[in-house]
């Protein structure tokens, strides 16, 4: 990363060019998966990291977690195609077991060793708010773990005015119906509060400081 550090890329095309010549610092990926949507988007969601079906389709949130947060985005009113997704990870990391890929969750040095490519991504992009879905969004945005429970909502992540919130596979991991569906809901009322504050300019845009104790 040190010998490309300094050189920021002056379009998106060229930073995914440089994405996709890396080498994988995972074992196994088959492919880097890039970023999603218009330049300009006045959203970006990051995830964690691609999954087997991202990875084998070479698309971001394309698997079953992607397909709820499709559901979840059209019941809050955002617009897939307006909105930019990426992930914090650009390589699937995971286990084999058989014919079976098993995610693996990345571990911090792994998250910081893809940071620059987040932050050249999101600069490119300039969306007006980023949204962090799940531990590992909020560790590459923030630069250090912070609890979704404490820090969920609205915060600022070093300087960009952000929204923390669950990723969607930790609510199709949720064996409880009834705890389920009330997770389900409370992440549409999420979505629909980043709709809102997607609209408030970065100038106008208050909130907690992320670097809080």
């Amino acid at each position: 990363m040190s010998q490309v550090a300094d050189v920021e890329p002056k379009t998106l095309d060229a930073l995914n060019a440089m994405i996709a010549a890396s080498k994988p610092l995972v074992p196994g990926a088959t492919r880097a998966v890039l970023g999603e949507g218009p330049v300009g988007a006045p959203i970006a969601f990051v995830g964690e990291q691609p999954g087997d079906q991202e990875d084998r389709q070479g698309r971001p949130f394309v698997g079953p977690a992607g397909q709820l947060l499709d559901r979840a985005m059209s019941e809050a009113g955002i617009e897939r195609r307006n909105v930019y997704v990426t992930n914090a990870v650009k390589h699937f990391k995971f286990e084999q077991r058989g014919k079976r890929r098993i995610h693996q969750k990345p571990t911090a040095g792994e998250v910081k060793h893809y940071r620059w490519w987040l932050d050249q991504e999101l600069r490119l992009v300039r969306p007006k708010l980023v949204v962090a879905l799940g531990a590992t969004a909020v560790l590459a945005l923030a630069g250090k773990p912070l609890p979704i429970a404490r820090f969920r909502g609205r915060v600022d992540l070093q300087g960009r005015p952000g929204f923390i919130t669950v990723h969607p596979s930790y609510l199709l991991r949720m064996p409880d119906k009834s705890a389920k569906e009330q997770s389900y809901r409370d992440f549409i009322s999420d979505l629909r509060s980043i709709r809102k504050l997607a609209a408030i300019s970065k100038t106008s845009f208050g909130s907690r400081s992320a670097s809080r104790s």
